[in-house]
């Protein structure tokens, strides 16, 4: 492997840990430090989630709607910029309405690692003929979970204040944005890129989108529950009580650690069949903690979640870049869509069930069943649809 593939692939690892692991997931295990201050109410503290779900969103809508390479890539580098300016906003505001500004922005810096810096890295691997695979730059992702839950309880040992913890981790961001920034290349020029021959664009058949759209949803949808939540909801059961940062990291680990794995898994048994099965064991570790709130359920449940959610999104990102090479973030975005309107609608809705119940329970069997419905779906796709079976076959061919 060349100096430079190693440095492309860190940037996007780079890029994961600042926009993902601190511009968006700090909030979890900090969500709870704040409602303990009196700061946020539960529904509120969905509000804030939603928003930057929708922030999210936004960037998946500028990413699908530009094909341009160099629009991306500033596009990517002012997330980058946006990552570190909205953590460190967080410490700075002192209330709800300019934390949820902050929250929006937060979202659509994360679109610059998890979509922008995916497609320009993918571009860049199928460009120096490289094996089209996600799986090593979404580890960053994970990576960033570990990075934002060890960070606060470093910080909580220390006894600092959340306003504190969120000006340590607006510095921590400006130092990861370093790597990000310079060990990406910008892409090809204009005329470099027109001389290219351009890539084959195989367009995807309606029943492809029109079932793939509900599962991805649903796999939204079953994600950021735990995503959101799970920090808050160990913390509230008394025999678990310290151990919602150690389980957020544990996630995080868990993700790191077998995103390549389902890179592997699909080439055996198809992306749609690998998919399915992520979203399966999901299942299992989204209902654990109903059946057991013992230790022992509880990493078996942050690992099988950790395990398997992001290797969902790195499985249908790569099936867009394969079905889309030379622009891979046209399908990501529209698929994005999908995923983002469940990450917008279940941390609100899961916040008013929370305030109505007076705990996590219903939330967490109706992500559990949304998921299970979404598995459902893809195997009615494995079977009905030629664009599905295409892939299926590709994956087991490389």
């Amino acid at each position: 492997m060349s100096l430079q593939r190693y440095k492309v692939l860190l940037a996007g690892i780079f890029s994961q840990l600042l926009c993902v692991g601190v511009a968006r997931f700090a909030y979890t295990p900090l969500l709870p430090v704040m409602q303990g201050g009196g700061l946020l109410s539960d529904a509120e503290g969905g509000w804030l989630a939603a928003l930057n779900y929708a922030g999210y969103m936004l960037g998946a809508v500028l990413a699908a709607s530009t094909g341009s390479l160099v629009l991306k890539d500033r596009l990517y580098r002012v997330g980058l910029l946006l990552a570190v300016v909205t953590t460190l906003g967080m410490a700075l505001a002192d209330n709800v309405a300019l934390w949820a500004v902050c929250r929006f922005l937060a979202g659509l810096s994360s679109s610059a690692s998890m979509l922008l810096a995916s497609g320009l890295i993918l571009h860049w691997l199928i460009a120096h003929g490289r094996r089209s695979e996600l799986g090593i730059h979404f580890a960053g992702l994970g990576l960033g979970i570990v990075l934002a839950a060890l960070a606060v309880e470093l910080l909580l040992a220390l006894s600092i204040d959340w306003r504190g913890q969120w000006l340590w981790l607006g510095i921590l961001g400006a130092v990861l944005a370093i790597p990000a920034w310079r060990w990406l290349p910008p892409p090809a020029s204009r005329a470099a890129s027109a001389s290219r021959k351009p890539a084959t664009i195989r367009p995807v058949s309606a029943i492809f989108l029109c079932l793939m759209m509900p599962a991805y949803f649903c796999a939204g949808y079953g994600y950021v529950v735990n995503a959101t939540f799970l920090v808050a909801i160990v913390e509230r059961e008394p025999s678990l009580s310290g151990a919602g940062n150690w389980a957020f990291a544990l996630v995080g680990l868990s993700a790191a650690l077998t995103v390549v794995m389902w890179d592997f898994i699909a080439r055996h048994v198809g992306y749609l069949g690998a998919l399915g099965l992520a979203m399966t064991v999901q299942v299992v570790g989204i209902w654990l903690p109903l059946f057991s709130t013992s230790l022992p359920a509880l990493w078996l449940s942050a690992a099988l979640y950790g395990g398997t959610f992001l290797g969902c999104v790195c499985l249908v990102l790569t099936m867009a870049g394969r079905l889309y090479p030379d622009n891979p973030a046209r399908l990501m975005g529209q698929l994005t869509l999908a995923y983002g309107a469940a990450q917008i609608i279940a941390p609100a809705l899961t916040g008013v069930l929370v305030e109505t119940t007076g705990d996590y329970r219903l939330g967490l069997w109706l992500a559990g069943a949304l998921v299970g419905l979404g598995a459902l779906i893809l195997m009615v796709l494995k079977r009905l649809d030629r664009t599905a079976q295409r892939l299926d076959a590709e994956a087991r061919a490389s």
